[in-house]
């Protein structure tokens, strides 16, 4: 026995969709236009599909789906590069975007990618048999950064990851290590950007990028340096 579930997506028109999946690499294997909009994209083993619907508004939009594979960095590279190509830039918020990598904490390795339709791509490889949610850490700013990934990407809810960040940052009895403070202020600058906060985004981005890292701290934090490069590349708008 062998089954298969394909998502079927909504998108207001299905032309700046099946563009962005395109340039992420995907075939259009279908298409028609009547007697109502449908179209397919495929990528090796992903398959998506998407309908045309009228009075759809992509910003509000809670669809989703996700796509397990075993190379989620191969996949996360290729699709930067494919977006960056079309686009001039890697978009990091809006419609559409694409989020950094982050080792979860139920054992997985993910990023989230939003097309123009709305449509959130969850994209991730498991790390660890024990998908169960390990409890969030006991020292001040793992804790600080547990809660605020959570906030700012499971939950979509950047108002209050902010809020985590910049009480943890006005602590005066303890301070983050380097690596630590980064992080932070790569998140901080991100949920502001996602908040239209410009003026704090631009600050966090320049303190984010004043932070002097060992070589072996630099590769810790990988994927936050990766995000800050996004970030100050696309700039407050």
């Amino acid at each position: 026995m062998s089954e298969k579930t394909i998502p079927i997506l909504p998108c207001l028109t299905l032309q700046p969709v099946l563009d962005f999946y395109v340039a992420l690499g995907f075939e259009v294997t279908y298409q028609q236009r009547s007697p109502n909009p449908y179209a397919v994209v495929e990528r090796g083993g992903i398959e998506l599909q998407f309908f045309g619907l009228k009075q759809y508004e992509p910003a509000e939009s809670i669809s989703t789906c996700y796509v397990v594979t075993d190379d989620v960095d191969g996949l996360h590279h290729a699709f930067r590069a494919g977006l960056k190509a079309a686009y001039g830039r890697v978009p990091t918020r809006g419609l559409p975007r694409i989020g950094p990598l982050k080792d979860m904490s139920y054992g997985v390795r993910q990023f989230l990618m939003t097309d123009p339709g709305g449509n959130c791509i969850r994209v991730g490889q498991q790390t660890s048999k024990d998908q169960r949610h390990r409890p969030a850490p006991d020292e001040t700013f793992a804790r600080a950064l547990h809660m605020a990934s959570l906030f700012a990407d499971s939950k979509d809810d950047p108002a209050a990851a902010a809020k985590i960040i910049d009480r943890v940052l006005r602590l005066e009895d303890e301070r983050p290590t380097p690596a630590q403070l980064l992080r932070l202020l790569v998140l901080r600058a991100d949920t502001a950007g996602r908040l239209g906060d410009r003026e704090t985004m631009t600050t966090a981005l320049d303190e984010a990028a004043a932070v002097h890292l060992t070589a072996e701290e630099q590769e810790s934090v990988h994927d936050d340096i990766e995000r800050l490069e996004d970030l100050r590349e696309q700039g407050p708008r």
